[in-house]
């Protein structure tokens, strides 16, 4: 079951601690641990298995984590065994948006309709109002003229800028991206990367998985690297590239790309 009860720090915008995930005898996530502080870019980087995306999922509950404590926006959720209450759930995910790699849209619904479905039917905006909202995010992220298209009829890259002006319509607090460009053709993977460094630069407080290196080094205040489960290597971004304690990070570091580390 989760408790909520108040918390004053209000420059901390998350905090994470000792958060474990099992799926049958597998643990995924081994006790994880972290803060964020409102305006913070937090890259989480690590191998295929290392706990990552779990950890993203857990965070918006669309796991439900085995035990660990979480505050977000000032409050403190216990987590326990067993189903959080629907309303708790509902209360946390509002101030969480999340970008998936595989964009998620709704197919049926135009590009516009995709921007103001939760916001009228969640948060009871007015119409109205959460239109014009919804053409604006749309021309922040390059896509004005796709209002009235189907997603079918995008570009992936285009179709996680929706993505991306979606999570914005519901105004949240942290946003949440898993690895948005791993699903993107090489020539698509910058104009989503603009658009993330572009929301970053407005002191936006984002957790991001992500195996773009170089971008995370750029972008990134702090730099989390997750290996089988643990956080090995937690710090200030340019501290973490240019100085790795863990053995693993440095191999990680090593294996990547010819410029990407």
């Amino acid at each position: 079951m989760v408790e909520i009860e108040a918390r004053a720090d209000i420059a901390e915008a998350l905090r994470l601690r000792n958060l474990r995930k099992r799926f049958g005898p597998l643990e995924v996530l081994k006790g994880v641990s972290l803060t964020a502080r409102r305006g913070d870019v937090v890259a989480i980087l690590g191998s295929s298995g290392s706990g990552k995306s779990t950890l993203l999922r857990c965070l918006n509950f669309l796991e439900q984590p085995d035990e660990g404590d979480v505050w977000i926006g000032g409050e403190h959720l216990k987590l326990g065994r067993g189903l959080a209450g629907q309303r708790k759930i509902n209360a946390l995910r509002v101030k969480l948006g999340m970008v998936f790699q595989s964009f998620n849209l709704w197919s049926h619904k135009t590009v516009l309709e995709n921007l103001i479905e939760a916001p009228i039917h969640v948060l009871g905006l007015g119409r109205s109002d959460t239109v014009a909202r919804a053409e604006l995010l749309l021309s922040r992220v390059g896509l004005a003229e796709k209002r009235d298209s189907y997603p079918a009829h995008l570009s992936g890259g285009q179709q996680q800028r929706v993505a991306i002006a979606r999570a914005l319509a519901m105004e949240p607090e942290i946003l949440l991206f898993d690895e948005p460009t791993s699903a993107l053709d090489p020539e698509l993977v910058g104009e989503v990367l603009k658009v993330i460094r572009a929301l970053a630069d407005e002191g936006r407080t984002m957790l991001i998985v992500t195996h773009e290196l170089s971008f995370a080094r750029q972008v990134a205040t702090r730099a989390i690297f997750l290996h089988k489960g643990e956080v090995e290597e937690d710090g200030p971004s340019d501290q973490v590239f240019a100085a790795p304690t863990s053995r693993h990070f440095q191999q990680f570091l090593a294996s990547s790309r010819p410029g990407m580390a």
